[in-house]
């Protein structure tokens, strides 16, 4: 049975992060790491961004190896023994340790279909499935209008692709951004020459004659020859449920990134954990909360022990529109708008009761810092306030 000081269950770039972060606070446990994927940890943002723009596939791999862990690839974890301080994987191995994470990210959310058709854009594989196709012309359906919808759906119209949007809100981004701003992405998506179905999701798909012919919720059939889902995710908590500790949206950690077991911790999309600045709990999908918590959930298993305060940001490009943002960015919150240019470059602010929420940096950069300063302020705050208050 290999035993390690360190265990991690998962193999993306939370996994990789905090195995750097045990490294700097325990030069020499040994660190073991099961993964469902077959390759090393790689970063996942270029996957739906900089490769379609002309970056080498070889930028996305990360330096795991250098920290000495030993990689269990192509491998699940399916049970914890928490009293026993085991791990058994689905090749009956059996992993002892004295600590372990949780970095289990998200399983997919799937449409309620198989189809061979589909490709649910997640992982590097996918991404080398999709690129070749990508070269064809092909049509292509794109299910979502979230952050991989929308990214897939640019990334593909820029190759020239025939692409056709469905998405089942009214607008892009609809969950974060205002109304306006939402309704403005359909059009500025239109503009580039993909053609929207707002308010219309998948409810079913056949093939006919080599095409994909999808039945909309709005009883319409759009044809393409491949589909690309992009629905989000669920956090992956089967294990933490079966170790029995606590479950909540996520697994819930302390602010030292531990579960309610004292050797157990989880870090990533996975945890959901306390913030100091918005003094809620939060359970965030995106790389700088990946790297950062993981990193620090790392050094704490080391015995180097932080309190994990960070806010994270988040990013993504549309075409030449890009934005970042931090906090509760949550569309249904009042919103005030400052725009330098209108739906160009501008600040978005999200408030409840008087207060900072969420910042939307849209087209406006560098701010990053700045935005969670004001987060963090008790306020009260005004409309008249937050104008200009961005960039300072």
């Amino acid at each position: 049975m290999p035993n390690y000081t360190y265990l991690i269950i998962g193999g993306g770039m939370t996994a990789d992060a905090a195995a750097q972060g045990i490294r700097e606070g325990d030069p020499a446990g040994t660190i073991g790491l099961i993964s469902a994927e077959p390759h090393p940890p790689y970063n996942r943002p270029p996957l739906s961004k900089g490769l379609w723009k002309g970056e080498p596939e070889e930028s996305i791999w990360r330096k795991t190896a250098a920290t000495g862990a030993e990689l269990h690839l192509a491998r699940r974890a399916l049970g914890i023994d928490v009293a026993a301080h085991t791990v058994t994987d689905d090749r009956g191995t059996v992993y002892g340790f004295r600590k372990l994470l949780l970095a289990t990210g998200g399983t997919l959310r799937r449409l309620p279909l198989t189809s061979d058709q589909i490709i649910y854009f997640r992982t590097l594989d996918d991404y080398r499935r999709l690129r070749p196709l990508a070269q064809q012309n092909l049509r292509f359906a794109v299910i979502g209008g979230g952050f991989i919808g929308s990214e897939i759906a640019a990334a593909l119209r820029m190759q020239g692709r025939d692409v056709v949007m469905l998405v089942p809100e009214d607008g892009l981004g609809a969950r974060i951004f205002p109304g306006d701003l939402s309704r403005f992405l359909v059009d500025y998506y239109r503009q580039k020459g993909v053609e929207m179905r707002m308010g219309e999701g998948m409810a079913s798909m056949d093939m006919r004659a080599g095409n994909c012919v999808v039945r909309t919720t709005r009883s319409q059939e759009v044809a393409a020859q491949v589909v690309v889902a992009g629905l989000g995710i669920l956090p992956a908590v089967e294990l933490a449920e079966q170790a029995g500790l606590r479950v909540d949206d996520g697994i819930v950690v302390d602010r030292f990134c531990r579960t309610s077991h004292a050797d157990v911790y989880a870090a990533g999309d996975v945890a959901n954990f306390h913030n100091p600045s918005l003094g809620s709990r939060i359970r965030v999908e995106h790389e700088d909360n990946a790297n950062t918590m993981g990193r620090l959930a790392g050094q704490n298993m080391a015995g180097k022990p932080d309190s994990y305060d960070h806010l994270p940001f988040f990013y993504s490009d549309l075409f030449e529109l890009g934005y970042e943002a931090v906090g509760d960015t949550d569309a249904r919150l009042e919103t005030v708008a400052d725009w330098k240019e209108p739906y160009r470059e501008g600040v978005v602010y999200y408030l409840k009761e008087s207060r900072v929420r969420g910042v939307l940096l849209w087209n406006t950069w560098g701010q990053v810092d700045a935005a969670r300063a004001l987060i963090a302020e008790r306020g009260p705050l005004t409309a008249r306030d937050l104008k200009g208050r961005l960039p300072q």
